[in-house]
Parts: C-alpha cells; structure tokens; sequence
C-alpha cells in the first residue's frame, strides 16, 4: 500500500485531536453523574454537589482541566436533546421606516409599505429594499411619478435635514436609509446580547440570520419561557400620553358595537370600576376584541377628535381581578405619536408608601425637559406611562415635574420589576422585536430523546456490524474496525469544530454509517470479481480498490452537493446536514486508506482470508438477468404511480404542518387514555375568535398518553397575551384528562403531566420556508445534472439521472399526499421543514446508487471499443455486476431506517418513513429509471450517429 506511512501518521494525529476534544465532554459527564449521585434528588442539592466537585482540578500533566473549563469546551447539545428554548425575532424594518419618516401619512409611501409587507411572504430580499422597489410602483399607480424620497412628508424630515436635502436624489436617499436600517438591527442585536447576559443562561447562541432582519436565539435549559420571550420583545420605548375622557372614548366604543361588531363589543366590554381605564374585559376575551377595535372599519369610526386615540391594553391584571385587563383610550400629537418619548439614563427598585414595588426612573435633559411642560400641562389630569403598547400605569398629575423623574408602578413582583429595570437600562430596541419562530422542548423530552437517540445509534451500528461481517467475514471485520473509526472521528470533528449535536443530527450520523459502508462494499464487490479472474488477493485487491475510487468519489460528491445544499437551512435541517458532510469526508478517509491498512496489513503478514463468508460465497454471482428487455413493463408501472401521486398531490394537497401554514403545536401528556378525535371537538368548542371557530388538530404522538395539537388559532394576533390565552384554553380543554386538582401551573410546566414541548411558527417564516425548500431541491437537481454532465460527458445520462430523481421525489410525496388524507398511520406525514430534508437525502442517496451504476456504464463502454458487446448487453452487464453492491448498501441503509423508525423517537418516524420509501425507489430507479431511460436516449441516438452495426443492433 503506497503513503502507508503518511496514513498511519494522519490517523494517529487525527485520533490524538479527537480525543483531546472529547475529553471535557467525558470528564463534565463524570462530574455531573457524580453530583447527582451524591444529592438527594433536589435541583438545589445538585447544584450544591456539583458546585464542591467544581473546585477540584484534573491534573493530566501535560493538561489540567477543571470542571468550568470542560463545560466551556463540551460537546455541544441541541435544544431538543437538553431541552431549552429557541426563538427567531425579527426586527421589523417597516418600524425603522415609518419611525424614520415620522410616520409619514403620504399615499404613495404607506402604499409602498403595504405593497412591501405583502411582497416579503414571497421573496428571500431584505424588507427595505423591497420597499424601495414598491416606491417606484406606488408612484406609478397613484399618478406620481416626479414624487421624490427626498420628500418633506417622507424622509426630509426635521430630524434627517443634515443628511437628506430635497434636492437629494433618490438613490443616495436609499443607500443612506438602507444603512441606517442596517446599523439599527445591529444594535438592536447589541441590545438583546445585553438582555440576555442579564439572564445568567449558560452557552446562549445569538445569532443574526445573513441578509434579513432576524436573529436566532437559543438558551439551553431556560424553564420561564414565558418570562425570556417578554424579556427579549420589550422594545423599552418609554412613552407618557395624555389620557382622553372617559365618557367620550366609551361612546366611542358604543358608536362601535353597534356599527360593525353586531352588538358583540359591548357583551365583552364594561366600564372600568379603575380610576382613568375605560372599560375591562376579561383577558380570554382580549383576542377577539382586538379583531374588533383594531379593525380598519373601526379606525374609520374615529370622530375627529379623537382623530390620534389609541386604545391600549394594561400591562397586566390587578391583583384584585386576576382573571380582568383593563383597556385605555390614550391621546397622542400629530402622527398619533407620544408626546414624550422618554430617554432613560438610570432606572432602579424603590417602595411606594404602602412598600410596593414601584420601578424609579431618570430622563436625560432633553426628555426632562418636555417632562416638565407636560407635567405642568396636565395638572389635575392622568397621564398614561406607557412601555411597548401596554399602559403599565395612568396617574393623575398633582404637581410639576421639573427634574425628569418618573415612576412606574403596576403590581410588580421582585424578578418583573428586576427584570424591567434590566430592560430599561440595556436600552431601547431601535424597534420592535416580533417572535416569528419558537419552539420550547421540556427537560423530560430532551432526556427522552436522547436516549431514543443513543438506542438507534446503538442498534443500528450492531446491526451494520453483524450483517458486515456475516457477509464478507474477515474483511467484512476490518471494515467494522474501520466503521467504529469512522464514528469517532466524526464525532470527534463535530466537537472540534463547536458542531451542536441534535435530534436529527444523530440520525444524520446513524445514516452516515450506512452510507459508510457503501465505499467499503463497493471495494469488496471489486475485488472479489478480479479474484474470480484469477488474480491472487493482493493484486486482486490493488486493482479492484483503483476500479472502485471513481465510483466511491463520483457517488460521495453527489451526495456532497446535496448536503452542502442542507447546510443554508437552519434548524432541524442543519443539523442533520452537518453530521452528514462530516460524515462523508471521515467515510472517504476511513473507507479508501483505513480499511486497506489493516487488510494489507494482514496479508504482509501472511494472513489469507476470503471476502465472503461459505453462506454468501456465491451471492450475486455470474447474474446474467436482461434488466432491459423488462425496461418497458416498469415505465408503466413507475407511470402509474406517478399519475396517482400528480393526481393526489394537485386534487387532496398534503397534511401540511405548521411550518408551511403557520400556527402552533403542542405535545402533552396526559395520564389518561386518549381518544384524539374527542380532544380536537373539545378544543374547538373553546377555540373561538367572534364566532368563528378555528381548527384543532389533535393526534396520538408516541407510545403512552401524549398528544399533538396544533392550531392556527392566534397565529396572526399582536396581542402580547395570546400564548396565555391558548395555554388557558388548553387547560380548560384537557382537564379531564390530568389528575384531579392538577393545576393550570403544573400543567405548563409539564412536569409530569401537561406541556412537554411547544412551538410556534408566524405566516412570514412559513412562507419562507415553502419557497427555500423549492429552492433547494431544484439548487440539488441542477448541481446533480451539471455535475454528471461534466463527469460522464453525456447528456443522456445527465437527464437520465435527473428524471429518476424526480421519480423517487414524486412518488413519495405522493403516498405522503395520500396517508394525509387517509389518516391511516400513527405517525406524522406533514409536509415541513423534516419532510424537505428528507427529500434531499433521497435525492443524494438514489443518485448514488445511479453513479455507481453508471461508472460501470463508462468502464464497459471504454472497455468495448471493439464492439464485441451490444448496447443492451453493456447496460446488462454493468447492471449485473453492480448488483451485490446495490443489494448490500440497499440492505444496510433501508434497516437502518427502519431501526430508527422504530427506536428513534415519534419527532423522528415520519423523517424516517420518507427514507424508507426514498431509499427502496432509489434501488429501484437507478436500474429501471436512470439506467433504463439513458439507454433509451443513447440507443436512438447511436442509430443515427454511429456506423457500428453492433451498437446499432439493440432490442
């Protein structure tokens, strides 16, 4: 074996690096294994142990490692693995233009905006520069095509003077106002990264989304989600206004109920008993009154004086009426904006004279000032203090304020009050920070998965192992050897490389070990057929290892490109693209040069071995099956499985998860025995916005008694109560399914019962979504076709393979169609973000298998220059010889999902499902597809190009 040396060099460092990476995961497992063993079960008793145990070092000699060193440097887990919460905000780049353009009432301008909010769903471009685009057709469609940005009523305002004059053309003003926009998201980043420190959250990942306005947020073991979202929404702009009358703002409402709700407002509404609130609603109630008073139709009721009201929602309920919120109608300038807008330099903890928690505040001198004279305006009269939309407090004034200061009050316990004053003093968010994306995993669910996690690692290896070895013996042994190398090296490169381990991460890895094997049986299948030419094993080895590379590398760069693709996904998908690309790299590596260490190590010391085993001695040998002339017969049937999947893809759609609608899901357990359909009709009765009833899907998830509920209802609501407002209905929904006197506190902790995980996903990003996904199927299609293109120089085979590709990737979404709507299976067959990824997979697997087909295509045909062979004959045998290696890696990888069906976990079944069925058509295709179509194509085309009567004589 040539470089042996350098191999075992590489090897050696490449394990020493590894083992130096993995080893803080090992010793901070020790420590915590250690700390719970010696607590007595209690969350504070483990944190004691585990703070003693932290004090010793490790000292290794070359190496001293302590606890808080290793945790730093530990292999980073998930969030559905350790449990936690992970938010995408966006930053809404519609604020930062209207705030720039002081909230400009001109036509063709809030045109633009609406052209821009409507547009966004459909493009991957930046809010803002979309904008700018919608301007210049705004303009157009009202009638004013000379309107400049430059504008006094849009961007040359008083306040951007300096830098936009009216003679300012319209393209400086964009570049200006683009920066601007990009240097108020990075600080609004700047912002959250402070909040969040305040938090005391190990190993937090802030991160912005390239390009857009958003910024991902992971916070391991975070318990008050609730707490957190709140925490990172709140702008923190201060705001006072003038409070309007009572009377007139409730006939107001009155003028309301009876113009456009039907006489329902008044039924949800009633005076406020509360000193400056105009009326109280109870908080369920809050949804469907903002669908009324937040409704153009009722803007437009607005009497002129009351032309710049808004009604406001209190911050939170008093502590007499838990279950009540009171509504203000509030009075703003010009623009309906604050007449103050307080700046804040200090903000602290104080005690009012009954010693309740009240929130002190300082203003700058500019912010004091304007205090002072609106102060000085309003004796005698409320102002509403009030932060993010919410009026937190409405005093009556009873003396000047000449030094800006102000309080907050609003029944505070300690962390709320704490946690606001750390809000005000990290400073204002430039605008405001909408959750479009969540999703909160439960401590128990974490734990559950990765132990679903390890078992399917577990089973699936021994199984890799056992048929490795029944099938090839002792080399199949050293390709085990290799494979447990395999494993370690990727798991040792994600650690060095701060890779985060996930649920789908660990079935990327599980796959990766099949596809491992790939490279290893294709090597095997090679050799044994130069030894049946009579060659003796090592000659017959270096000859079938160098006929089989271009195989193994054509059929790993394929799926190469498909991972690669993975990679620009977020989430999920990124983490099973991750272990996948590493896995390919430590496959070549481990496969081509370990494996073909030990086995030319073996044979310089005189060990004679066989690659097969007496039971599969003759499998797959001396085939001689004419796949061709039965081409025919399978276009018939591949047609009529895709006709069903077209039609039932066009006629009945998908199961479409929240992902691609937008909406939110639950799983919640529950210690009674479910009847799934019985819960959805409960839940609907509850899941009721003015009259309108939305859908509640509930199904079995797992074994025990969990469900899955998911619903759009809310999905478009602002109001910031909306999550307590579907976890009370929830509650009141499941009750007679948790133990009595369960309470509604127990229940969103999930602990044991209730809520085990929750997320969310806005209209916005499920649109997204449905269109990066057709992105990265079609980027995957075209980097495959160009890719073989190029590699073979033949276009026959090119669309040959692409078309069987579309084959395998129609035909599963077409039995995922029909299952949506049969409703037959007990798992998931949604259509989202899992299923898309499962769909690239397919495409990088059963292209493999096509590679591996069609090299031994190219090998025949340079091999029958003297055309002793007919077209059919060369597309037979490539086949032929092909097969043990089809049938094995087929064998390997279709268990593998099936192991993992079956031991990784319900989030993980439908994922693994789609493999199966991808995985089974992809042998398939790569033979009566792929192979079948590129000989149809090259046969017509050799009966009119080429002169030889033997290429020319096909069936």
């Amino acid at each position: 074996m040539k470089g042996k040396g350098f191999v075992k060099f590489f090897a050696i460092v490449l394990t020493l690096i590894c083992i130096a990476e993995l080893f803080p995961t090992f010793y901070v497992n020790r420590i915590e294994s250690k700390a719970n063993s010696l607590s007595n079960g209690t969350e504070g008793s483990k944190r004691e142990q585990l703070e003693k145990l932290a004090k010793d070092t490790l000292n290794l000699g070359i190496v001293k490692l302590n606890y808080h060193d290793a945790k730093k440097n530990e292999m980073k887990l998930g969030l559905d693995l350790k449990g936690g919460l992970n938010l995408l905000l966006e930053i809404s780049e519609k604020d930062l233009l209207l705030d720039l353009a002081d909230n400009s009432e001109n036509p063709v301008f809030k045109k633009a905006l609406d052209m821009a909010t409507s547009e966004q769903t459909k493009s991957s471009a930046t809010y803002t520069s979309i904008f700018f685009k919608s301007f210049e057709k705004a303009k157009t469609e009202l009638g004013q095509p000379n309107l400049k940005l430059s504008s006094p009523d849009i961007f040359g305002t008083k306040a951007l003077s300096k830098q936009i004059q009216y003679n300012t053309t319209d393209a400086e003003v964009e570049k200006y106002i683009t920066g601007v926009v990009e240097s108020r998201v990075n600080t609004a980043i700047d912002v959250i990264r402070a909040r969040i420190k305040k938090l005391n959250i190990d190993e937090p990942n802030i991160a912005r989304v390239p390009g857009t306005g958003r910024i991902l947020v992971e916070l391991p073991g975070v318990s008050d989600a609730d707490r957190v979202k709140k925490l990172l929404q709140t702008s923190a702009r201060l705001e006072f206004w003038e409070v309007y009358d009572q009377s007139s703002a409730w006939s107001y409402l009155a003028d309301v109920n009876q113009k456009i709700a039907n006489n329902k407002l008044l039924g949800l509404l009633s005076p406020s008993n509360q000193p400056n609130a105009v009326a109280t609603a109870k908080i369920k109630d809050t949804a469907a009154i903002n669908k009324i008073i937040y409704s153009d139709k009722a803007k437009n009721l607005l009497p002129m004086g009351m032309r710049y009201t808004k009604l406001l929602w209190a911050a939170k309920p008093d502590s007499k009426f838990p279950n009540d919120l009171e509504l203000y109608a509030i009075r703003g300038t010009k623009n309906n904006k604050a007449p103050l807008v307080g700046a804040v330099t200090e903000a602290g903890i104080t005690f009012d004279q009954f010693n309740r928690i009240q929130i002190s505040m300082q203003m700058d001198n500019e912010s004091s000032s304007i205090w002072k004279e609106l102060t000085e305006k309003n004796i005698g009269k409320p102002i509403a203090v009030v932060l993010d939309d919410v009026v937190y407090t409405a005093p009556n004034v009873n003396t000047v304020i000449p030094n800006g200061q102000s309080v907050i009050t609003g029944s505070f316990n300690e962390q709320e009050a704490n946690d606001l004053v750390d809000v005000l003093k990290s400073g204002k968010l430039p605008a405001k920070a909408k959750i479009i994306q969540s999703e909160i995993v439960g401590p128990t669910l974490g734990q559950q998965s990765i132990n679903n996690g390890l078992l399917s690692i577990i089973v699936s290896y021994v199984f890799i192992l056992i048929w490795m070895f029944f099938y090839y013996g002792k080399a199949g042994l050293y390709a085990n050897i290799a494979l447990i190398l395999n494993l370690f090296f990727l798991v040792g490169i994600m650690a060095s490389t701060g890779s985060v381990l996930t649920l789908p991460g660990i079935a990327g890895i599980v796959l990766s070990m099949a596809m491992a094997v790939d490279a290893n049986i294709i090597i095997f299948e090679r050799v044994k057929e130069e030894i049946r030419m009579g060659k003796p094993l090592k000659q017959a080895f270096s000859e079938g290892q160098k006929h089989a590379l271009a195989a193994i590398i054509d059929g790993n760069l394929t799926t190469l490109i498909v991972g690669i693709v993975l990679l620009f996904s977020t989430g999920p998908i990124k983490g099973f693209a991750v272990t996948l690309v590493i896995g390919i790299f430590c496959t070549l590596f481990t496969a081509i040069f370990i494996t073909s260490l030990f086995i030319y190590g073996a044979m310089e010391k005189g060990v004679n071995f066989a690659l097969s085993t007496k039971i599969t001695k003759n499998w797959f040998t001396n085939v001689h099956f004419k796949w061709m002339e039965k081409r025919k017969f399978a276009y018939i049937f591949s047609l009529i499985l895709m006709l069903i999947a077209v039609v039932s893809i066009f006629t009945k759609g998908f199961d479409k998860g929240v992902d691609y609608t937008g909406g939110r899901t639950y799983v919640i357990k529950l210690n009674k025995s479910i009847q799934p359909e019985e819960i959805s009709h409960n839940l609907e009765k509850l899941f009721v916005i003015n009259g309108e009833t939305t859908n509640v899907d509930a199904k079995k998830y797992g074994e025990g008694n969990q469900v899955r509920i998911t619903t759009k209802y809310g999905v478009d609501s602002n109001d910031p109560n909306i999550d307590v407002i579907i976890r009370e209905k929830l509650y009141s929904g499941l009750k007679n399914y948790l133990p009595s006197k369960y309470t509604k506190d127990q229940f969103v902790k999930g602990t044991p019962y209730g809520i085990q995980s929750a997320s969310e996903v806005g209209p916005t990003v499920a649109s997204g979504i449905v269109r990066n996904g057709v992105i990265a199927v079609s980027i995957a299609l075209a980097g495959i076709f160009i890719y073989i293109l190029v590699r073979f120089n033949n276009w026959q085979m090119s669309t040959g393979a692409v078309i069987s590709l579309l084959h395998d990737s129609i035909i599963v979404m077409g039995i995922f169609s029909v299952l949506g709507w049969l409703k037959i299976v007990p798992f998931s067959v949604e259509l989202d973000q899992s299923f898309i990824a499962a769909i690239l997979t397919i495409i990088g697997y059963s292209i493999n298998d096509t590679v591996i087909v069609f090299d031994r295509i190219r090998e025949n045909k340079k091999h029958n220059i003297h055309h002793t062979m007919t077209l059919e004959e060369l597309y037979n045998d490539a086949i032929n010889h092909t097969l043990g290696r089809t049938i094995n890696t087929g064998v390997s990888t279709i268990m593998v999902t099936v192991i993992i069906f079956f031991f990784g976990g319900e989030s993980l079944q439908g994922f693994m499902f789609a493999l199966f069925l991808g995985f089974t058509f992809g042998m398939y295709s790569s033979i009566y597809i792929a192979s079948a179509l590129s000989y149809d194509l090259t046969k017509y085309s050799y009966d009119r190009a080429t002169d030889s009567p033997k290429l020319a004589n096909v069936k």
